[in-house]
């Protein structure tokens, strides 16, 4: 699997350890930054990745600030990408078996390095369920279509 990982200075040295964890398992990483921990702005390293997501150039995203929510405002904004924050394994696996997520958001400040190694673990190895879901999917999709016709 392709993924693409980014953080702010705050979530620098866990995007280290993911890299490092995606890499030992397997996948191809792309690290997009930040290479250090000196104050940058989260909204700059979210585009980068949700640049990849929605034009195909990345299977996934991982994204780390402090609380993992501005991170995931800023995905946001990005045609056909799905970011959540995530707090432990059970948002993790739900997020992707019923919202299909592709860009998964992370605290640097409020979750143990092993709680997201487990999260991670999670979520890469469950797959959408579709059905029901997929029709969510599909009118969210449809949102995103309309958004600037107002």
């Amino acid at each position: 699997m392709r993924i693409s990982v980014a953080s702010d200075h705050r979530g620098f040295q866990i995007k280290e350890q993911i890299c490092q964890l995606l890499r030992d398992k397997g996948h191809e990483v792309d690290d997009a930054g930040t290479c250090g921990p000196e104050s940058v702005d989260y909204p700059d390293f979210a585009a980068i990745v949700a640049k990849k997501i929605s034009n195909d150039q990345a299977d996934r995203g991982i994204l780390i600030c402090g609380t993992g929510i501005g991170m995931a405002i800023a995905a946001n904004k990005f045609r056909g990408v799905r970011a959540a924050p995530c707090t432990d394994e059970v948002t993790a696996e739900i997020s992707r078996r019923h919202n299909d997520l592709n860009v998964l958001c992370l605290s640097a400040d409020l979750i143990s390095p092993r709680t997201v190694e487990r999260m991670i673990e999670t979520w890469i190895n469950t797959d959408f369920e579709g059905g029901r879901h997929l029709r969510r999917i599909e009118k969210i999709n449809e949102l995103e279509k309309c958004k600037h016709d107002e």
